[in-house]
């Protein structure tokens, strides 16, 4: 019965060309301008390490005064932590793993001939971020607990920097020059980019920015490396002493495998809170401490901008009146046919089997409006990756969009015809024979 009922649909949108392609273009407009913005959307809330979301946690302290304007640039400045407290919370080495870090922006000056110097953006971390974060290699490895403590002077590059640097020729063992200092390279990553960048601080780019550089955070803190990234301070603190406790500026992820050892990690820091509030270096209360998930942690960020949380209910909106002009022209397309319909009543028919024949009808100018919605949606995604904006470059509809852009309109168009169906399934075929 589906093939009979299809090519009924079929040959009644033959019928009237017209009226079937203003109904398809109002379901292609919709969809693609809806679908457009729900795209950017999804690709800007997509979890950036699925395989290891569930276990990378962020841990929160609030060591700010109760006084004190402390919002001025827009973000929070608890959301890093102070130098004593990072330190304090490796030290307990409460997780299975743990890692403090902050983002560095140094001057390179290569040792070939021709080429100039040049900045770029790195991380300063700890030894176990490499391994907590899965970061791959290509050659060599990571730098050791060890080489924490004694502030090594080592180096991991990403991939291009490493062929921008030496070529094709193997950078283990060579030698970099950082700003005014000298550095081993002990190992060279693929040129890794989480999108987002969620590791980052609150004033990165995080759709673009990747590190090309790794140093040990001991290491740049001895030498006074320059930090690209959040610091904020209160109350009195000595200029340019990153190791103050008055300074945030560090961001710090731990690893816990087990919702177990997360609720025992989150009383930790409630404990540690209040061993700080009773030596008087944090004032608020102990339970402001707080263990947010990656997921959740990109949530409380707020990475989406609210001019596209507006532009996507704009076209959500718009798809809304876009179905509404379609339910009205469905409804005039199916009550014309109330000859037809009466006919097939008096031959048999049931009122459901005359409710699903338009049924398909409206599913038919769904497939159609789809296809035209898919086109529209990556011409909109077009427009969106020439735009100026840290995430455009990301729009792009992968496989899963597709099928929901198609699967949408489908059911759009198919909601749009229940109303129309249902009027048209009810029509009393003796009034409508004895106009024949």
């Amino acid at each position: 019965m589906f093939g009979y009922y299809l090519d009924l649909a079929l040959r009644s949108l033959r019928r009237t060309p017209i009226l079937t392609g203003l109904m398809v273009l109002a379901i292609g407009l919709g969809i693609g301008a809806s679908m457009t913005m729900l795209t950017v959307l999804h690709v800007m809330t997509d979890d950036p390490m699925p395989e290891r979301s569930a276990q990378l946690y962020v841990p929160h302290l609030n060591p700010l005064p109760l006084k004190g304007n402390f919002f001025a640039n827009g973000h929070d400045p608890s959301d890093h932590l102070t130098w004593p407290d990072a330190m304090a919370l490796l030290k307990a080495h409460r997780a299975r793993r743990q890692a403090a870090m902050a983002a560095g922006y140094l001057l390179v000056r290569p040792v070939a001939a021709g080429l100039r110097t040049f900045y770029v953006s790195g991380r300063y971390a700890t030894a176990d971020f490499f391994a907590m974060f899965g970061v791959p290699f290509e050659r060599g490895s990571s730098w050791s607990a060890a080489d924490d403590a004694a502030s090594a002077h080592v180096v991991v590059l990403a991939d291009s920097l490493a062929r921008r640097l030496f070529g094709s020729a193997d950078a283990i063992g060579k030698m970099v020059r950082l700003g005014e200092n000298d550095f081993r390279v002990i190992g060279v990553t693929t040129d890794w980019q989480p999108s987002p960048l969620f590791y980052a601080d609150s004033r990165a780019k995080r759709y673009s920015d990747r590190d090309l550089f790794f140093l040990p955070l001991s290491t740049a803190v001895d030498l006074n490396l320059n930090t690209d990234g959040s610091a904020d301070s209160w109350g009195k603190t000595p200029n340019g002493d990153m190791r103050s406790a008055t300074t945030a500026w560090l961001q710090f992820w731990v690893q816990l495998d087990t919702p177990m050892q997360a609720a025992a990690y989150k009383q930790f820091l409630v404990d540690y809170s209040a061993q700080q509030k009773s030596l008087g270096r944090f004032q608020r209360p102990a339970t402001n401490a707080k263990l947010y998930s990656l997921m959740g942690w990109l949530a409380h960020e707020n990475l989406v901008p609210g001019d596209v949380r507006l532009q996507m209910w704009l076209a959500l909106g718009f798809l809304l009146v876009c179905i509404v002009n379609v339910v009205a022209l469905l409804l005039a397309k199916f009550l014309r046919r109330s000859g037809e319909i009466s006919v097939r009543r008096a031959l048999g028919a049931r009122r459901r089997d005359i409710f699903v024949q338009f049924g398909i009808e409206s599913a038919v100018i769904g497939v159609a409006g789809g296809v035209l919605g898919v086109l529209i949606a990556e011409l909109g995604l077009w427009s969106v990756r020439h735009r100026p904006d840290d995430y455009a470059h990301i729009a792009h509809m992968d496989a899963s969009m597709l099928l929901v852009t198609l699967a949408f309109a489908v059911f759009a168009s198919t909601m749009a015809g229940l109303l129309p169906a249902w009027r048209a399934c009810r029509l009393a075929p003796v009034l409508q024979l004895k106009t024949l």
